[in-house]
């Protein structure tokens, strides 16, 4: 069951991730979008205090904590102005996956650095045909002799200029069925066939996002990550941590939001009284703050519920966590630049911009209508109309 309340641990994470996101800020962020850079300062403060590992097992120099705590790190970080997108991907996705099905060998090599910052892993699952329908996607990977070979095509993947390797979902044949199933293969960005091309976003993002294509990429046996018949289940043990840490991205951008415009509507005057002493201005405020903090608690929910390893109730958890924490980030940034009004839409104050990048969490990792499938599918028992 979810805590009522949080435990003082978790308490002090909270303290400690805000006063480092305090010192950073929106402002940080902004100029390192302007420059054309990643937010290269606050990734190695934050992997030096082990904010970025806190997820990962003691044994490989992380915290030894769970999805819950860094989903703790990326929603405070957020609330400061300043989230940290590859958190989603490194240690989460990645990080998660290597720690719970890699070899010994794969664990000595990458979790020490994924949890210290030093290192970083981007994850390609979305491809221009499939988005990221596990069974629906065309990357196939076979076998050559003792190597891998990897063909296929991937888009919108966070971070690759950035990252030491790409953890590819491809497909690889059931020698038993002949049918197609999931695998993971961790695949340097030098490797011969490897390219990537930039995608022109008008999101404003420190992350820069990518197509690759993967041209008879040959690979090394160890490159496969976990079982080649575990299929779903490591696909699935990164991607529920992607939910959860997506809803923890979009409830710091909506509690950021929300504390610019509660700031504004106290300080604000007009006709001698703030305008938040007027219900017209307060009472959306106030609706945002409840739906941030429902969300919070369905967030909070599915990260338990996977750390406890219920893979199953975890999966119902994250997405209506993310499905939920994406609507009321909208609500909140929208009410946010309202209340602001042609203040709202000016540099001075920052959150014009997050008009758009608040709608990430309404698209990815996955739409609110496959989240909205799921659940009428898969909790309610609804027939399927695809």
């Amino acid at each position: 069951m979810t805590p009522v309340t949080e435990s003082e641990e978790h308490r002090d994470l909270r303290a400690a991730v805000a006063a480092l996101g305090k010192r950073y800020g929106r402002a940080y962020l902004t100029r390192t979008v302007a420059e054309g850079r990643p937010p290269t300062e606050l990734w190695s403060e934050a992997g030096k205090l082990g904010y970025l590992g806190v997820n990962l097992p003691e044994a490989y120099g992380g915290g030894g904590g769970g999805i819950t705590e860094l989903a703790i790190v990326l929603e405070e970080l957020g609330a400061a102005g300043c989230p940290l997108l590859m958190m989603v991907v490194s240690p989460a996705i990645c990080g998660t996956v290597i720690a719970r099905f890699g070899t010994q060998e794969q664990k000595r090599v990458w979790l020490p650095p994924l949890a210290n910052g030093t290192r970083a892993m981007a994850f390609g699952i979305t491809e221009p045909d499939a988005g990221s329908n596990s069974h629906r996607i065309t990357t196939t990977a076979r076998r050559d002799g003792a190597d891998w070979v990897l063909t296929g095509r991937k888009v919108f993947i966070s971070g690759v200029d950035i990252a030491d390797a790409v953890l590819i979902v491809g497909r690889t044949e059931d020698a038993r069925t002949g049918r197609l199933k999931p695998c993971l293969f961790i695949v340097p960005p030098g490797a011969d066939g490897f390219q990537r091309r930039p995608i022109d976003m008008e999101l404003i993002a420190a992350e820069k996002q990518f197509e690759l294509i993967l041209d008879e990429v040959r690979l090394p046996a160890d490159a496969l990550v976990g079982e080649e018949d575990a299929g779903l289940l490591q696909l699935f043990a990164g991607l529920n941590p992607e939910r959860v840490m997506t809803a923890a991205f979009a409830i710091g951008m909506g509690r950021y939001a929300l504390g610019r415009a509660v700031e504004y509507a106290r300080e604000r005057t007009v006709w001698n009284a703030p305008i938040g002493s007027h219900q017209a201005i307060a009472h959306p405020l106030a609706q945002a703050h409840i739906d941030l903090e429902l969300a919070r608690l369905m967030t909070d929910r599915a990260a338990r519920l996977y750390d406890a390893g219920d893979d199953v109730g975890a999966g119902e958890a994250a997405n209506m966590a993310k499905y939920a924490a994406g609507e009321a980030c909208a609500r909140a940034v929208d009410q946010a630049v309202h209340t602001l009004g042609g203040n709202g839409l000016t540099r001075e104050f920052g959150i014009a911009s997050l008009i758009t990048a608040s709608r990430v969490a309404r698209i990815a990792p996955v739409s609110r209508e496959m989240i909205l499938n799921y659940v009428s599918h898969q909790t309610l028992g609804l027939p399927k109309s695809y």
